[in-house]
Order: structure tokens, then C-alpha cells, then sequence
């Protein structure tokens, strides 16, 4: 993944912008007539293009069995509902919605998102998709509990897909029952908004509801189930399109292999539009860096260009998790979406004391074949094998397939080397210097995230003495000996020469550095503290993290503690490892 290749990294984006910015032009006029555009639920402008352009299932049970020949199965929410609550909504996602922040207020509302009453215009439909886990393919798999409430074209003209996780049984649920508990319904909404706050692609959380019932779970998988209040979550995203929509079709044979190609189209259609246009511009041939010389050609083939598109942004998107130390958890090919955006919040984390092969999924500790470190490599595994769903579907040829693996590795390296270049405020990326800093923090276990919101303290002087050097990190240097103090300082002195070649004042790479170091993240004990008290009925802890999530990086006064490190409790089981269970 190190290689280098002769293609122009800013090629493909910037044909992709150019076709984005005559859409925005285009628009532009009519903006100042959709700013103020607040809707009732019941003025929401469905559009289920989903559903119609698609082929679906002709029976609508909930019977779990194998729906073949089918990309949707129509489906009514059945979770169990008495007295619904709304524990928390984002005024963000609703913004882009158009809803009106009252309709919050409705009586009706807990009901209306918890399933149990219908929402007019909505189509009600779950998703049907396979997957590798843990690297084995594991076939059907599908929504088992999340149903999709139809598409909302908004005042721009953008797509939102809205979905209920927990509404009940569909026939994807297999031996589960559909349901979701108040515990990860928290985790779920609050890192959504979190990753969105922290400018990392992400599915958002309208809104959060109890349903008054309560489910049965055995969290550690030992035999001890226990009653939790059940929650419903309702999650936004412009497609919930994973890798393994297409794969379960390309698993089926033959006859279903043209699902896969009708499945593309509609993907290009409606989310990346710009491909369509590829061949009335100019010629976008690139040398694949093989011995060969061998040369693909996007414009000849959509699905080709389409392929390199998925795996830059996937790339891009593992590169912002590696920058700010979140670990997803469990990345099954079920798990990655076509948009590249960060999808199914389950045991994830945010490194505390930065250890490289930390996963916060207990049933991934055996191989940890998802931890920090494994993430770029697994993205690409993923993408691999995604290529090789659309080569079997003859829409893509192997040198195709192959460019776009290549593209991955390119673009992720690009991506991460500016990311961490910018997180130390240096003029620009030094291999050794980042490789020695995280071998440091990793013999230390240094906290994360508040190790980089130090270092914009370190002033680019390097007359300061050595008894000073280490002064403005002292937070976060804790209980180390001689032996490991020298090779801080030494770090620090190397760090420092790299500065003053930069030539911007102190102050100006404070600013800039604050700007991409959060002073706060979703830390797992923190998702525990809510959790605690939402569990004895107290909602205010999750909307004031809510609010906090939403200024990572802002420095907040008086609100210091939500950056503290984890306190003893936090690495308790169910805290700093978690399960699938939900």
C-alpha cells in the first residue's frame, strides 16, 4: 500500500466536482426560495424510487426465510410499543430534512417513529443484502430489524433515505427478533451526529424513542440474559447501499446476475450521477502501473469508473477514521456502504490510550482481524471483494477491477499522509518523524486524542531547554521513566526543527491544529454515562453529550470533564468491550 502510482490522485475528483458545481450553479437562483422551508411530517415530499425502479419480493411477511430474485421486501414495523418517548432528536438532520422543529413537540411523534402508528406518504420496505464476516461468506443476511420508511426529496432537490433500526421482525431477522435496545439505540444516535460533527462521512440520527417495552439480551453471550428497555432509532442516509447489495445477487447464479447490473444503474442514476456523463468528456485514461503498462480507460465504462469512485471514498473514509481513532468494530462487507459513508454503529471505539491493536469487539478478539491498525488493509479486502461482485457480473473486467484496489491504496495514502500532516501543523509529511511519535505514544499508551489537542502548545523554538521541552505535553505524558523521557525529548527537538521550517507563527498553527485535533469524542465510557442515566428514565445526559458532540472542536469551558481520560470503571466489560449483541 505504500507504492506510488503515475495516476493523478485529483483527475476523477475533479471531473466529479466540475459536474457537481454545474448542478449547484444551476441551483443557486432558487436557493433563497427553499431556505425557509419548514414542513409538518404530513407536507414531507416522499419519493420511493427505491421500491419502484427495483425488483421487489412478491410476498410481504416477516417470516424469515431466503427472498430470491429480489432487492426489498415490503414490511410493517411489529416491535411491541406501549407509551413511546422521545429521549432526543438532531435539530442538524432535521434542518436538512425541512421538518419543522415543533413536529417534535407532537404528541403523536413517539409513535409515528417508533412504528406504531403510520406515517402518511411513507412505503415500508427491508433491505436485501449478503456479506463477508470476519472474512468468510456468510450469504443472506439483510435488514433483520431495521425497515426503511421511504426517501424524502428535500428543498434541494437531495435524497434522504429514512429507516427505523429495532422496528421489528423482517424476513432477514433470521433467529433474531428484530429489536433494539435502549443501550446501543444511545450509541447508535450519538456517534451518528458525533462522526458528522467530527467531518467524517457518516449515516445521521433524526431521532431516538423509547418504546416502553422492554428485551431480552445476553450482552456477554454467557447465559445471563437480562430485561433492557427497548429503543428504536430512526437513521438517515442518502442510500443505505452496502457492498453486500450486490454481492447476494452475484452469489445466486446466473439468473440473478442482471439484478447486480439493474442494481448499478439505479446506484449511478440516483448517487453518482456525474458517471453518466463520463463519456462526453474529455478522455480519462489512466496507466494502471503495472510491468505491462496497460492502460483503463473510465470513460468507456461507467461500472469501471463507478468501482474507482466506491474505493476512493471508502479510502478517504478509513483515512479519517485512522486520523481520529475510531475503530468500527465490525467491518463485514454487510457493513460498507457504495457512498463511503460510516455505517452500522455496533461495538465501535475511540482509542483511549493509543494501542494499535485495540478492538473494542469482543468477538473479534481471537484474530482482532478488525482492529485500529487492520482497518486500511480490511477496506481494501472489502473492496476487493465488492470488484469482484461487479467482474462477476461481467460489468467490469479484471485490469478493471484490479485499478480500482490500486486506486484504493493510492488514495488512502494520499488522504492520511495530508491528514497527519495537518494534525502536527507540519509544512509537510515526514514518514519518520509520524512513525517515531506513534511508536512513542504506543510504548507510553498516550491518549489519543488529547495527546494532538497538546501538542499545538509546542512552541517552534528550538532554543527551549531540554528541562522545558516537554512542559506543554506534561497532561499527557503520564508516569514515564528516564529512559523513555529522553525519547520524548528527543521526539520533541525533531518535531520542533520540522516547525520552523514551516515559517507560520505560533499562534496561526494553533489555530489550525486545534481545527483538525477535537478536544472531544464520543469515548465509550462517556456513551456508558448516558446510557446509566437514561436507563433510571434521565434523557438529559445524551442531549447535553449531544450538544457537546456537536463543537468537537471547541474548547467549551465548563464543560472539561467530557474530555477527561477514562476513569477506572470504564474498562469493566460492556464499557470498553462490547458485543454485537443490541
Amino acid at each position: 500500500m505504500d507504492s506510488t502510482s503515475p495516476v493523478s490522485t485529483a483527475s476523477l475528483e475533479s471531473l466529479t466536482n466540475d459536474f457537481k458545481n454545474q448542478s449547484l450553479e444551476a441551483d443557486r437562483s432558487n436557493d433563497g426560495d427553499r431556505e425557509n422551508v419548514k414542513l409538518k411530517l404530513e407536507d414531507l415530499n416522499w419519493d420511493h424510487s427505491f421500491v419502484r425502479e427495483l425488483p421487489g419480493d412478491p410476498q410481504s411477511d416477516n417470516i424469515p426465510r431466503q427472498v430470491l430474485h429480489a432487492c426489498y421486501t415490503k414490511v410493517s414495523p411489529s416491535a411491541e410499543v406501549e407509551n413511546p418517548q422521545l429521549v432526543s432528536w438532531s435539530e442538524s438532520v432535521a434542518e436538512f430534512l425541512d421538518l419543522d422543529h415543533k413536529e417534535f413537540e407532537r404528541p403523536d411523534f413517539p409513535a409515528l417513529f417508533s412504528g406504531s402508528s403510520p406515517l402518511v406518504g411513507a412505503m415500508l420496505y427491508a433491505q436485501c443484502y449478503g456479506g463477508h464476516q470476519f472474512g468468510t461468506w456468510a450469504g443472506q443476511l439483510g435488514d433483520g430489524r431495521a425497515i426503511t420508511l421511504g426517501e424524502i426529496l428535500n428543498s434541494k432537490s437531495e435524497r434522504w433515505e429514512l429507516q427505523l433500526k429495532g422496528a421489528g421482525k423482517t424476513p432477514y431477522s433470521r433467529f433474531a427478533d428484530g429489536l433494539a435496545v435502549l443501550r446501543s439505540s444511545i450509541r447508535e444516535f450519538l456517534c451518528s451526529e458525533a462522526m458528522h460533527f467530527l467531518g467524517i462521512p457518516t449515516t445521521r440520527a433524526l431521532c431516538l424513542v423509547t418504546t416502553g417495552k422492554y428485551v431480552t439480551r445476553d450482552m456477554f453471550y454467557d447465559g445471563n440474559p437480562k430485561d433492557e428497555p427497548g429503543a428504536i432509532v430512526c437513521r438517515v442516509a442518502q442510500s443505505f447501499l452496502r457492498f453486500g447489495s450486490f454481492q447476494i445477487h452475484a452469489s445466486r447464479g446466473k439468473e440473478d446476475l442482471e439484478i447486480v447490473r439493474t442494481l448499478a444503474d439505479y446506484a449511478i442514476r440516483h448517487h453518482f450521477p456525474h458517471l453518466e456523463n463520463m463519456s462526453r468528456s474529455e478522455s480519462l485514461s489512466f496507466s494502471t502501473g503495472n510491468q505491462d503498462h496497460s492502460v483503463v480507460d473510465l470513460t468507456s465504462n461507467k461500472y469501471a469508473a463507478w468501482a474507482v469512485e466506491v474505493a476512493e471514498r471508502t479510502a478517504s473514509l478509513i483515512a479519517s477514521w485512522q486520523a481520529v481513532g475510531f475503530t468500527h468494530g465490525v467491518l463485514n462487507t454487510d457493513n460498507m456502504s457504495i457512498l463511503g459513508l460510516t455505517i452500522d454503529y455496533g461495538p465501535f471505539g475511540f482509542l483511549d490510550a493509543f494501542d494499535p491493536s485495540y478492538t473494542p469487539n469482543m468477538t473479534d478478539l481471537p484474530g482482532r482481524r478488525y482492529c485500529f491498525a487492520n482497518q486500511p488493509d480490511i477496506g481494501v479486502w472489502n473492496v476487493a471483494q465488492f470488484a469482484t461482485t461487479l467482474s462477476t457480473a461481467q460489468l467490469i473486467n479484471d485490469k478493471e477491477a484490479n485499478y480500482a484496489m490500486e486506486r484504493y491504496g493510492t488514495k488512502f495514502m494520499d488522504d492520511y499522509q495530508a491528514i497527519m500532516t495537518r494534525k502536527l501543523g507540519l509544512p509537510k509529511y515526514n514518514k519518520q518523524l509520524i512513525s517515531k511519535l506513534l511508536n512513542n505514544m504506543a510504548v507510553d499508551k498516550v491518549d489519543y486524542t488529547n495527546f494532538f489537542r497538546s501538542l499545538s502548545n509546542i512552541k517552534a523554538d528550538p532554543s527551549i531547554s531540554e528541562d522545558e521541552l516537554l512542559v506543554p505535553l506534561k497532561a499527557v505524558l503520564l508516569d514515564i521513566g528516564k529512559e523513555r523521557k529522553e525519547a520524548w525529548i528527543s521526539w520533541v527537538q525533531s518535531y520542533i526543527q520540522g516547525l520552523v521550517s514551516g515559517g507560520i507563527s505560533d499562534e496561526q498553527r494553533k489555530v489550525a491544529m486545534d481545527s483538525v485535533n477535537p478536544k472531544y469524542v464520543l469515548r465509550n465510557y462517556l456513551c456508558q454515562s448516558a446510557i446509566d442515566a437514561a436507563e433510571l428514565g434521565d434523557f438529559g445526559e445524551i442531549r447535553r453529550m449531544l450538544k457537546i458532540m456537536e463543537r468537537p472542536f471547541d474548547e467549551q469551558p465548563g464543560m472539561e470533564k467530557y474530555a477527561r481520560l477514562p476513569p477506572a470503571w470504564a474498562y469493566r466489560p460492556g464499557v470498553c468491550m462490547l458485543s454485537c449483541s443490541s
